[in-house]
């Protein structure tokens, strides 16, 4: 595969419940689509865009997929950061907390009617003032130090959750004039086993070897699937993102490119890049304004 620096880069977070899955589409860096991707026929549904950041690995979904809670920010009046909850793919906020600094922000769903909102108690856990919460649904903060962290706790303690288990990482330099300003020497790795039901044993490892390239990508990720038994493994190099689907299938992005690998049959090793289906191609969007529909400006539709 091509080792370039991507313009376009893909992150994607699925539904745990539902075949459903949320994109966060960015390029250039201040410029993000949401993408709504149903994995039973690969159909995408392109949402709305922001004009900010949102940081997508303190987003999470809500079990079956209905909901997002994402942070976001633009870092100037009215509102600097805030956490919201929107149905996806559009980011109209449902219900919506201001954060005003760049620490912590974002949650996580407990359930389908709970969140753990990573702001600090009590002052950033006051609703905002134009927003109602239903009345079965709850907030509670995000643990003992909620509030506090950057992309941790919340992207480690998801990514738990969803079956990742971490395996080790340290970080071995620190340069911020250098070409990669933090560097993790071993890299800071997770580990996916497929889940039950598959003929054979395979677990999916995210490697990070870096934050902040000059230039390219704040993290700096590679992925693998490998054999467990015989550690015989098919590396993908640098990726944005990757995950299984439930059905066995490896999914990954790349370049702003979306990629479905399914497993050969009656083979030693199940994956071969040979048989890679590229999906979507979202690396040529530009920015649309977009009004969300009447259904997503609602809790709950009548």
């Amino acid at each position: 595969m091509a080792d370039k620096t991507p313009s376009t880069r893909l992150y994607c977070i699925l539904a745990r419940n539902a075949p459903v899955g949320i994109i966060f589409r960015r390029g250039p860096s201040k410029r993000v689509c949401l993408i709504k991707w149903d994995l039973k026929n690969d159909t995408f549904e392109v949402g709305q865009w922001f004009k900010g950041r949102i940081y997508e690995r303190r987003c999470d979904l809500s079990p079956n997929g209905s909901k997002l809670v994402y942070f976001a920010a633009k870092y100037k009046e009215p509102i600097f950061s805030w956490t919201a909850v929107s149905k996806p793919p559009y980011l109209t906020a449902l219900m919506l907390w201001e954060k005003g600094d760049g620490w912590g922000g974002g949650g996580l769903f407990e359930s389908e009617y709970t969140l753990l909102l990573n702001h600090r108690p009590p002052s950033e856990m006051t609703l905002g003032d134009d927003f109602k919460m239903p009345k079965d649904f709850k907030v509670r903060p995000f643990g003992a130090r909620s509030g506090w962290g950057e992309d941790d706790p919340i992207c480690d303690t998801r990514l738990k959750r969803d079956g990742w288990q971490y395996i080790e990482g340290k970080q071995a330099k620190e340069d911020y004039d250098a070409k990669i300003w933090i560097e993790f020497n071993p890299p800071i790795t997770y580990r996916k086993p497929l889940s039950s039901g598959h003929d054979n044993e395979y677990y999916l490892e995210m490697k990070i070897a870096g934050f902040k390239e000059k230039g390219g990508s704040w993290y700096i990720t590679e992925h693998d699937v490998v054999n467990a038994k015989t550690q015989e493994a098919l590396n993908l190099g640098r990726t944005e993102w990757a995950d299984w689907d439930h059905n066995g299938d490896l999914l990954y992005s790349l370049e702003g490119q979306l990629f479905r690998l399914k497993p050969s049959k009656h083979k030693a090793f199940c994956y071969e890049l040979k048989n890679v289906q590229e999906i979507a191609d979202f690396s040529d969007m530009e920015f649309e304004e977009k009004i969300a529909p009447d259904w997503a400006k609602k809790w709950k539709e009548k």
